[in-house]
């Protein structure tokens, strides 16, 4: 696997990290789940022109709900807390666990999403992602990081919300990587606010799981699966308050104060350790 110049890689695996509660007895479960999503998500790429063309009061309730819907699709029930500024340029700084993170944080608030221009090439994902307005990132040419950061800070600027996971790569949910700051620096010259969100995976019981991580080199197909075929997965997301605008000089202290928000908000709510 190549390591990227700015994005980093998470010492996360599946096998290493990942549970897995799936049986034989959950594949009807897991292909009628699948199915559904498929539908879901396909539908979403045939009407993204039309909902595009709505004003932003008709569109965003639309798509909240339709991103909750996917979630549910796949058999997660979705808990949010909080909620974002509805209008106005706003970056979402989340920690990163799975794939599901990204409509779980559409349902908070409609964003445009920053990825891995690897995402691009995904089956109907890919699509659904580049019809939404995602900004995309070549990982491996750092040449490229102040061109992202101003199209970024040019999106905050027109009143858009984007969705940045700044840790740079997946984790398990066990452990957080470091907040990478180079995107802070478009929240910096667009004047703009930063809205921290926590996102976590348990069972219904109250456990914590790993279930839904994508990490490593899991294939995505395997990382649906697993989903698809667990029973009882819960999906958190707590918007939580923001750094006061203040509080920071530069994107260095914006991040760091960023990510104390999160890891004070996941004190206590963790599994043990990673391994």
């Amino acid at each position: 696997m190549r390591v990227s110049a700015w994005l980093p890689t998470a010492p996360c695996t599946p096998r290493g990290c990942v549970e897995s509660t799936a049986s034989w007895t959950a594949v009807p479960r897991a292909v009628l789940r699948l199915t559904a999503l498929l539908v879901l998500v396909l539908a979403g790429v045939l009407l993204t022109p039309l909902v595009g063309r709505l004003r932003a009061a008709e569109r965003d309730p639309l798509i909240r709900r339709w991103c909750r819907a996917v979630a549910r699709a796949a058999g997660v029930r979705v808990r949010i807390t909080g909620a974002a500024a509805p209008t106005g340029g706003l970056l979402v700084v989340a920690n990163h666990i799975s794939w599901l993170d990204i409509p779980l944080l559409a349902a908070v608030r409609p964003a445009r999403m920053l990825a891995k221009a690897e995402v691009r090439g995904w089956p109907v994902a890919g699509a659904v992602a580049a019809r939404g307005g995602t900004l995309f990132i070549e990982r491996d040419r750092l040449r490229a990081l102040p061109d992202t950061v101003g199209r970024i800070a040019a999106a905050l600027r027109g009143g858009s919300a984007v969705v940045v996971f700044p840790e740079g790569s997946t984790w398990c949910g066990r452990a957080q990587g470091r907040f990478r700051r180079a995107v802070f620096q478009a929240a910096l010259d667009a004047g703009a606010p930063v809205q921290p969100v926590r996102i976590h995976y348990r069972f219904a019981g109250g456990a914590a799981s790993t279930t839904p991580a994508f990490v490593g080199d899991d294939p995505l197909l395997a990382s649906l699966w697993r989903v698809a075929s667990t029973r009882g997965l819960v999906a958190e997301v707590e918007v939580l308050p923001m750094p006061p605008a203040d509080d920071h000089a530069d994107r260095r202290v914006l991040a760091d104060t960023a990510q104390e928000v999160l890891r004070g908000a996941s004190r206590g709510s963790q599994p043990a350790s990673h391994p």
